[in-house]
């Protein structure tokens, strides 16, 4: 499942980033976001828009094509 893909206030695990480029996925690294984070999808924009997600108690704003290439397993 993708980032992109989660419901608003779902709870996720991040399981790959391979995907994205090694500028975003250093960006994501150096807020605290890599492999193994938790993560909740807070809001996504419309017309896909940017991803309102929190983690750790902060909130950031996500490209939807980058939450496009961001695996995630989704926790009950």
């Amino acid at each position: 499942m993708l980032l992109s893909e989660l419901k608003k206030g779902e709870l996720a695990k991040i399981i790959d980033l391979s995907i994205l480029s090694e500028a975003v996925k250093r960006r994501l690294l150096d807020l605290g976001i890599s492999e193994g984070s938790l993560v909740r999808l807070q809001c996504t924009m419309p017309f896909k828009g940017p991803c309102m997600i929190e983690n750790c108690g902060q909130s950031l704003g996500i490209r939807f094509h980058d939450a496009s290439g961001i695996k995630v397993e989704k926790i009950c």
